[in-house]
């Protein structure tokens, strides 16, 4: 590993280390004061994160982590002791308004984390963002969640779907890269980073010759990969 690729690796990992310790300080520091000082009330915090199928294991790490930096900070968040509510949000964008609502509504969740899908961001943006409760979202990258939809109760811990590919397309092109096909999975991430790869590459003189699509979840990559050989891009 080059120096510099061992540097962008550390960089990396402190990122993911310090998403979670991010989104409990933005609780600790962010909750309306009255809340803060709420006599012995638990702060109830709903985590609707995928625990089954393609992203059930970034649903885990970001509970350990968030969890983890809640115990360094002695188990509590505005002094209040912590009450976690589990949703499996099943990284199913249909079943996302009816989580969501059944948090806010049935639970009376002080604050929502979620979640990685980012059509499962969609489906909760419009049930936070009318009902006001504290939002923090530590993966979904999906861009209306801090474009269009965006509200004061919405945080983002981690990044918009458009920032990484549309980077990536300017450095290509810097790299002699001339033309280009993309391959993705067919869902809102999947596209806004074909978006955004096209816009960084297409600014700078690049042509994107192919948009390639698989439906999310399937991992049966071949055929395209085959089609990709025939097309025989720089990239």
């Amino acid at each position: 590993m080059s120096q510099n690729d061992k540097d962008v690796f550390d960089r990396r990992e402190f990122l993911k280390g310090t998403a979670a310790f991010a989104g409990a300080t933005a609780m600790g520091t962010l909750l309306p004061s009255a809340l803060a000082q709420a006599q012995q009330a638990k702060l109830k915090i709903g985590l609707m994160l995928p625990y089954t199928g393609t992203f059930a294991q970034l649903g885990v790490a970001i509970t350990n982590g968030f969890k983890l930096a809640v115990d360094e900070r002695g188990g509590k968040l505005a002094g209040r002791e912590i009450e976690f509510i589990t949703v499996d949000d099943e990284s199913n964008p249909a079943k996302a308004p009816e989580n969501t609502s059944k948090l806010v509504q049935r639970d009376k969740v002080d604050v929502v984390i979620g979640t990685v899908h980012s059509g499962v961001v969609m489906g909760m943006a419009k049930v936070l963002k009318e009902s006001g409760t504290l939002w923090i979202n530590p993966n979904g990258g999906a861009g209306a969640m801090t474009g269009a939809m965006c509200a004061p109760n919405f945080f983002r811990t981690s990044f918009s779907n458009w920032q990484t590919t549309h980077a990536l397309g300017k450095v290509l092109r810097a790299k002699g890269h001339k033309n280009a096909v993309f391959i993705t999975w067919k869902y809102a991430a999947g596209e806004e980073m074909m978006e955004g790869f096209k816009e960084g590459f297409e600014k700078e003189g690049g042509k994107l010759t192919k948009e390639l699509y698989v439906p999310f979840p399937q991992v049966e990559f071949q055929a395209l990969l085959t089609e990709i050989a025939s097309i025989k891009p720089d990239a």
